[in-house]
This record gives C-alpha cells, sequence and structure tokens, in this order.
C-alpha cells in the first residue's frame, strides 16, 4: 500500500520515537529527498546525507590507525558527526551501493554502531531507494534488497499526490508553473512505459525549471518566450513545453481568483478539470481564510450554485476546512431564490428543491 507525503508526515514521528531506521520506496523525482529534510526541520535535528551509491569501504568505515598492538579505526567526518551529536542521518540510493557498503549500513540499522562506534541516542536513520511496489513502469539498475536487509527498516511505498506538490510548490515555485500544473496535471510526472532516451517531467525537474526561470525573470504572462520553450523542452521535454508555452501565451483567459471573488465572474465555458484547479487556487490563495464582506460572499455563492455536484462538494470541503465561520454564514446565502444549504441537500439526495 502506497502513502502519500501527508499521511507519511504524521505517521513518521511514530517510528522516530522508538527510533527506528526509515526506508522510503518510491519513483525517481517525486520529493524523497525533500520529504526527509521537510521531517528534520519539524523535529529540528541537522541531516548528514551521504550517497551510499558512491561511497567505498572506507568510506564507511574510516581509516585505520594503530595504538600499540591494537588496530581500530578512526570514523570519516560525517559519522563521527552522528555518533557525536543527534542528525538525521540521510543514505540516499542505499540500493545503487556495493555490497560490502550494504553490509556496513545493515549493522548500522540493525544495532546503531559500525566499527566499534554508536551513534548518537538521538540520530535517527533515514534511507531512500527508487522503485518498490509503486514505481510505475520505470525499471531501475539497482539491486535488489533481501528479506533480511528490509527487515531492519521500517519500509513506506511513497506515492504523493498531486495536492502534495502544490502545497509544497507554493511556497518553491514560480507562481505561473504551480498554474500550470494546477490546470494540467497530467504534465506534472510521466508514469507510462518510458521511451529511450527521451526527456520527461518530474517534480523534481518541473523544479529545476522553475528555479532556473526566476533566476532569470523569463517566465511572463501573456508572452512566448523562445528561450522559456527552449528551456521547457530540456527540462520536461517536448509535450509539457508545448503546453506550458500555450498556457502562458494565453493567461489572460484563464479564471483567477480575483476574477471570481472580486468581479463576480461565473466561467461558463470551464471543465471538470478547469473548475477543480480554480477550486485548488481559492483554498491555496488564503482567501477563504479570511472574513468576506457580503459581496464577496455572494460571489462565492453565486460560483457555488453555478457548480455540478463533484466540484461543489471539492469546494464546499475546501471552505470547512480553511474558515468553519464562513461554511456557516454561506449556508443561508441565497442567490437568485436558492440557498447553498438547498443546493447541499439536492446534491445529497438527488432530490431538487423548489
Amino acid at each position: 500500500m502506497a502513502i502519500d507525503f501527508k499521511t507519511l508526515l504524521t505517521v513518521l514521528p511514530h517510528v522516530t520515537d522508538a527510533n527506528h531506521p526509515v526506508l522510503l520506496r518510491g519513483r525517481h523525482g517525486i520529493g524523497k529527498s525533500s520529504v526527509v529534510y521537510q521531517f528534520a526541520e519539524t523535529v529540528g535535528l541537522k541531516v548528514v546525507e551521504r550517497r551510499a551509491s558512491q561511497m567505498t569501504e572506507g568510506d564507511l568505515l574510516g581509516l585505520p590507525k594503530t595504538d600499540g598492538d591494537v588496530t581500530s579505526f578512526c570514523p570519516p567526518d560525517w559519522f563521527a558527526e552522528a555518533c557525536g551529536t543527534g542528525v538525521l542521518l540521510f543514505l540516499d540510493e542505499v540500493d545503487r551501493a556495493t555490497l560490502e557498503v550494504r553490509q556496513g549500513i545493515f549493522e548500522l540499522c540493525d544495532s546503531r554502531k559500525l566499527a566499534g562506534h554508536n551513534l548518537h541516542p538521538e540520530t535517527l536513520i533515514f534511507a531512500a531507494v527508487n522503485g518498490g511496489t509503486h514505481a510505475g513502469a520505470a525499471s531501475y539498475q539497482v539491486g535488489e534488497m533481501d528479506p533480511a536487509e528490509l527487515d531492519r527498516y521500517t519500509t513506506f511505498d511513497v506515492e504523493p499526490t498531486v495536492d502534495d506538490w502544490l502545497a509544497w510548490a507554493q511556497t518553491n515555485c514560480e507562481p505561473l508553473v504551480v498554474d500550470f500544473i494546477r490546470n494540467n496535471v497530467a504534465h506534472l510526472e510521466h508514469n507510462d512505459e518510458p521511451e529511450p532516451n527521451k526527456v520527461y517531467p518530474s517534480r523534481r525537474s518541473w523544479q529545476r525549471f522553475s528555479d532556473t526561470v526566476q533566476a532569470g525573470s523569463l517566465l511572463v504572462a501573456g508572452e512566448t518566450n523562445p528561450t522559456v520553450y527552449s528551456l521547457a523542452s530540456a527540462y520536461v521535454g517536448f509535450e509539457a513545453a508545448v503546453a506550458l508555452n500555450d498556457f502562458v501565451a494565453n493567461y489572460a483567459k484563464v479564471v483567477s481568483v480575483g476574477d471570481v471573488l472580486d468581479r463576480g465572474k461565473v466561467p461558463e465555458d470551464l471543465d471538470l478539470n478547469d473548475h477543480c484547479a480554480l477550486i485548488d487556487k481559492l483554498a491555496a490563495s488564503g482567501r477563504l481564510e479570511v472574513e468576506m464582506n457580503d459581496s464577496v460572499r455572494g460571489n462565492l455563492a453565486a460560483y457555488f450554485l453555478s457548480l455540478a455536484s463533484e466540484p461543489a462538494m471539492k469546494l464546499w470541503t475546501a471552505i470547512g476546512q480553511a474558515n468553519s465561520d464562513l461554511a456557516i454564514a454561506l449556508h443561508s446565502t441565497e442567490v437568485k431564490g436558492k440557498t447553498i444549504g438547498a443546493y447541499l441537500v439536492e446534491i445529497l439526495t438527488g432530490e431538487e428543491i423548489k
């Protein structure tokens, strides 16, 4: 069973309170490393990261020294830090490591020691690998982890939702990129069988593209830019680049939160996905959390009453989660002779109230 990032972050404290090692498995580019750093921030630990795929036995054990007739190992800097103070020790690409390195990590996870040195009691161990039961059609050149090795970890097969990425990207990516994904969720990542040597979008590649266009202030709503198109093709592939180029060029036609709440626009030519994307924008804008005057509340009610049942319930859920006072006030708000409450009853019972 796969787990999304929102749920994962609520479950992880129970595992780390017991100081058990954690293994995250999933497709490349979905944000496994990012969620590790996010969790470390919530528990106030520094992340000490090492790529197990790039380590040798010496990188793991350190160098030997002699004291009279006794030989011992001087731990490498990263391991000495994890032994001397509480950190989150993050070992990435464990299944790409050599067998000897993986055997050392096995001991580290099993007994929290290596070459005679013990981890600090507050140090947490996290590892990440590509693959697992929810890796989609992608195949990876990795070594299989046998049952005894897996038994040392608490293993989570991670499958983040689109909402996971949108929530993270809201403060980490270019707003136009985030809005594009809201309206074109199919371009967030590629899940089908990949063609050899073809560039496909991933959550990671969208972040890198966003960082690049933000650094140069290249993405401007309503404008086409050959440089942006070339960069998008390089980062996320041809199909996503074409769709993004069209979206940015026609951005003036995209319905905004202000159009609905402040200008009272009730869009009539949007499909189900477009409405869901607009509702996501409403929820992410923060406007549902603050007090609304009668005019704005009336505009929101008019939009709500124009929706089919599925997006209407999505919007009602977003309103309830953001502001219970607003939900109460909206329930009795009437537009053209119909209240929100009456429409909710119709949706739930399937019977029209006149």
